[in-house]
């Protein structure tokens, strides 16, 4: 169960406010003066200490209840930028489209490839073949992982490597959603805010495809469910 002590707004403000934010393409001055017209006078600077806070949290107890994906994946990066700067959202999707892993990252080399890699498969477990532009630092990534499985005596599992812009849409597609929500912000202030709020946008993506071994239906009661 999240915390909310020493709160001084309750637990349903604090989360309808951070939902708002990472659901749809709203800024902060936004979703303040839609607060104020229900009668609650929060900050705009308040709302978004909420949002940091609470999402890597949310999108930490959802990884507990996602669904196990296929085995095939398909991986890109798409730009986000962060105080004036682009950097890199490294996202993989599986071949129907679920949401598989996310990290950001302030290069796009071969650490960053491998990273995201391990990242993914610590989450989601070994892929059979991962899709990928002909990017050279995905390809030394999935090389490297590879090579990481041959050195623990691991051949059979592993990774078929596919290099191919058409099946690679699917990963491409997807990114539109978050692109979508983070246009209205015009950029990030600070590298740790935008992992922090792109944890909540990617968390409600996945909520919205059906990701969540949970009982309630709908999008916002399974996001509130998270909150305990």
């Amino acid at each position: 169960m999240l915390s909310f002590y020493g709160r001084h707004f309750p637990k349903a403000v604090i989360l309808m406010a951070v939902r708002w934010y990472v659901a749809y393409a709203l800024s902060y001055r936004d979703i303040e003066e839609l607060m104020n017209e229900r009668g609650v006078n929060v900050d705009h600077a308040t709302i978004q200490r909420w949002v940091v806070k609470y999402s890597p949290e949310l999108m930490k107890k959802a990884r507990k209840v996602m669904k196990s994906s296929a085995e095939s994946w398909r991986m890109d990066e798409t730009y986000i930028k962060v105080k004036g700067e682009w950097v890199y959202l490294y996202r993989a999707v599986d071949k129907f489209g679920n949401t598989i892993d996310f990290m950001l990252s302030q290069k796009r080399d071969k650490p960053a490839a491998t990273r995201f890699f391990t990242q993914a498969i610590g989450h989601a477990g070994l892929p059979d073949r991962v899709v990928i532009d002909k990017s050279g630092a995905n390809t030394a990534g999935i090389n490297a992982i590879n090579e990481q499985l041959s050195t623990a005596g691991l051949f059979a599992f592993a990774i078929t490597m596919i290099q191919s812009k058409y099946l690679n849409n699917i990963v491409e597609q997807d990114h539109r959603f978050i692109k979508k929500i983070t246009r209205p912000m015009l950029g990030f202030k600070s590298f740790a805010s935008a992992e922090a709020t792109l944890a909540g946008i990617e968390l409600h993506h996945i909520i919205r495809k059906g990701q969540l071994r949970l009982e309630e239906s709908t999008p916002f009661e399974q996001f509130y469910a998270l909150a305990g």
